[in-house]
């Protein structure tokens, strides 16, 4: 009995260091999120009641914030503006993912090379990619212009200046979307296909009856990521389209009137508010994608 319970205090204590050990590996991440994503956000819960008197200081003020944003019709305009990118960019930018998936991952040559080409723009700077763009999309001298023997004002249109940013970001992003799509479709067993191809199912069939329902939790995790990135888009617009183009506030976002409250007009306060907002906006989205996945998203194997 006493060798017994000496094991037993041995292989606790073994287990207390090798726990211990683990604390002390995640320490740094636990520290680094506590420091640099909680406290900066329950500060801004924070400010986001106050209004700012400049050198560090406020003043609690309730509700003000939150009463005069939801009474700014420009916050509503900049919340239709994030909707309307979401909607113009999310679904068909998973479509073109998925379409890029699919294509990489059949018998081709060179895919590898293809992969690299595809992911190309997300390593690229954004300052850089932009300037391109927005050399592509001039109205005199533009690319596109020429093309469709056309001089539609892309940037300082309001009426497609937010067609224009939406193009950009899904070239940016269909890259990145499509590598984590194809590890998904890499997933996915070619007994099923096979099964399938011996009982006659066309092409179209298999991708509708296998292809899609198996690849659905990788597309649900892809989306939820797209969304959440389009709800916070700031530095694409802000690169854009400049403080002067008539054309702002038809593509201004969310986090762009953030910018523009908090650091150009100085209402910390107001800025802190419209972030929340934005969290909230985010947060409803999410749940409503969790609820409604339920019906779609096959976690079958």
């Amino acid at each position: 009995m006493a060798e017994q319970k000496k094991a037993k205090t041995k292989m606790s204590a073994a287990a207390k260091r090798e726990q211990n050990w683990g604390y002390l590996m995640i320490a740094p991440t636990i520290i680094g999120l506590i420091i640099l994503n909680l406290w900066p956000f329950v500060q801004t819960i924070y400010t986001s009641f106050c209004e700012h008197l400049g050198f560090g200081q406020y003043k609690f003020v309730g509700l003000q914030n939150y009463i005069e944003m939801f009474q700014d019709p420009e916050v509503w305009r900049a919340t239709w503006n994030t909707i309307y990118f979401c909607i113009l960019t999310v679904p068909l930018g998973l479509f073109l993912a998925l379409l890029v998936a699919m294509l990489l991952n059949a018998k081709i040559k060179g895919k590898g090379v293809f992969r690299t080409i595809f992911f190309l723009p997300m390593v690229c700077a954004p300052a850089a990619v932009t300037m391109v763009w927005r050399w592509i999309f001039n109205a005199d001298y533009g690319i596109l212009n020429q093309i469709l023997g056309t001089k539609i004002n892309w940037v300082t249109d309001p009426n497609v200046v937010m067609i224009a940013c939406a193009i950009v970001a899904i070239w940016s992003n269909i890259g990145y979307d499509a590598i984590l799509l194809l590890a998904g479709l890499q997933n996915i067993s070619k007994s099923y296909y096979e099964a399938a191809s011996i009982d006659g199912a066309s092409k179209i069939t298999q991708f509708f009856h296998i292809t899609l329902p198996m690849v659905s939790p990788t597309l649900f995790v892809v989306m939820i990521m797209r969304l959440m990135s389009s709800i916070k888009v700031y530095d694409l617009i802000y690169m854009m389209v400049e403080d002067t183009n008539p054309a702002l506030t038809s593509v201004q976002s969310l986090m762009y009137l953030f910018y523009r409250q908090s650091f150009v007009a100085g209402s910390r306060g107001m800025g802190s508010a419209i972030v929340i907002w934005t969290v909230l906006l985010i947060g409803i989205v999410t749940v409503i994608q969790f609820v409604g996945q339920k019906k779609w998203v096959n976690y079958e194997v």
